[in-house]
């Protein structure tokens, strides 16, 4: 699955009325650094991006909109992410401002509770990044041990979000390389990528550097994983310069109040998202089963149809297919936890 990937780049284009086009590589508490051709241009945002206009809709056939009925908070967390194209207009020097989000081609977002709301249970979007070419969950060999579980999440995340996966096992060399394969073919017969690699001895690291080259990608992961290291001896510096910022910004409750993308010599960006608890946002009108490709081709053979969970029913499809070893255990006790 996901065999091709487009690479997207930065860029900067000028518009008739003057506005111009750029990406947004950082974020903080109301500004932006887009970056634009080859500067970087510090922004705040319209006023109109934290608000919706409410319209009437006591006729919703006419196709005509009878003027502003209210104006509403949008319900993000901020209307602006990481990765987001956006269109600016140019005030003094290297500063300008965001008028408009372009259309994106993904988010990767998940769900909190509205902090100013809390006692209502109100639910906020959280956008942590846009525009997203692939997402990387880190894990390590050992030291410590692979959590299969949390990464079923994770790839459960991309999956909801329609965004490739790339799944990247470090310190390769302290696991036991056997029981290491057989427990990632699992995730190689399911149809994802998987690469190997040592910050130690550099085995799979030029081949990880080419496959994150001109590509946005979302590194998930636990600390201690080797992400720094391996980060290290990709591009000389970028492990220690993402942990400096990542890690002194992105703990707590204000994980995404600052985010970065961090430029690669090849093309494209990394964004970290150190200790971030990500639950992706669902289609409640979903099967959960879908979000894993496995069980995909056993969904609607189910006795119960529709109504079935995948979990003590008689005559499920997708306990079927585990009986006869077509979805791995594991993965089925994952799917059972989410």
């Amino acid at each position: 699955m996901h065999d091709h990937i487009e690479a997207h780049e930065p860029h900067e284009d000028a518009r008739e009325d003057g506005a111009r086009t750029g990406t947004v590589f950082r974020k903080g508490r109301g500004l932006y650094d887009v970056r634009a051709g080859g500067a970087m241009v510090r922004c705040s945002i319209s006023n109109k991006l934290h608000k919706r206009l409410l319209y009437p809709t006591s006729d919703p056939s006419s196709g005509t909109l009878r003027g502003v009925q209210r104006v509403a908070d949008i319900e993000v967390v901020d209307p602006i992410a990481v990765g987001d194209e956006i269109s600016y207009v140019p005030g003094d020097g290297e500063t300008g401002m965001i008028r408009e989000v372009l259309p994106r081609r993904n988010t990767l977002a998940r769900s909190i509770t509205d902090p100013k709301r809390r006692s209502q249970g109100r639910q906020l979007t959280q956008v942590i990044a846009a525009n997203v070419d692939q997402i990387v969950p880190v894990f390590a060999a050992a030291k410590p041990k692979p959590r299969w579980h949390l990464l079923d999440r994770y790839l459960l995340t991309a999956e909801a979000a329609g965004i490739p996966s790339l799944i990247c096992v470090t310190k390769i060399d302290l696991g036991d390389g056997e029981a290491l394969d057989e427990d990632l073919e699992v995730y190689r017969r399911i149809g994802y990528r998987v690469m190997r690699t040592s910050s130690k001895t550099g085995e799979g690291v030029d081949a990880f550097r080419e496959a994150i080259a001109g590509r946005t990608s979302v590194f998930l992961g636990k600390s201690g994983v080797g992400k720094t290291s391996l980060l290290n001896a990709l591009q000389p510096g970028l492990g220690l310069l993402v942990k400096e910022i990542s890690g002194s910004t992105g703990k707590g409750r204000h994980a995404t109040s600052h985010l970065e993308m961090f430029p690669l010599d090849g093309g494209g960006g990394v964004v970290d998202t150190p200790g971030m608890k990500v639950f992706p946002v669902l289609d409640d009108g979903m099967d959960r089963a879908s979000y894993f490709p496995e069980m995909r081709p056993h969904l609607g053979r189910c006795k119960f149809g529709a109504d079935c969970s995948h979990s003590h029913e008689p005559g499920c499809g997708i306990k079927e297919a585990v009986e006869a070893g077509d979805i791995d255990e594991r993965r089925y006790q994952s799917f059972l936890k989410m």
